[in-house]
């Protein structure tokens, strides 16, 4: 889990980790692109909460299910855990690379 507001305490999936625990159902992918971008391509079963309109305690909170943040490249799904941390929101971690890994790994990618 993230607790801290430092970088390194965010847990940084690689695809092939977060496919896993997808297969799992051991996370909830959150997405926090805008809607033009999900719609352009998105991992199959994400949430879109858009940095732009980011609210932590918007975010499903299940225990057993955590969030796992990604974006595009990783930036912003940075800046979306640490709003979690100042906001007391734990999270699992982000998908390292973001979207562009998850394709570059050749994850499959849902259009529309």
């Amino acid at each position: 889990m993230f607790f801290g507001s430092k970088k390194s305490d965010l847990r940084e999936f690689t695809p092939a980790e977060l496919r896993d625990a997808i297969t799992a159902n051991t996370v909830t992918v959150v997405d926090v692109r805008e809607a033009g971008e999900f719609a352009s391509g998105h991992i199959q079963g994400a949430v879109l909460f858009p940095l732009s309109s980011f609210n932590p305690a918007s975010l499903p909170q299940d225990p057993a299910r955590p969030a796992v943040l990604h974006c595009g490249i990783g930036k912003r799904s940075r800046a979306a855990a640490e709003m979690c941390s100042k906001a007391g929101v734990e999270i699992a971690g982000h998908l390292a690379g973001g979207i562009s890994a998850w394709a570059q790994a050749g994850l499959p990618v849902v259009r529309g």
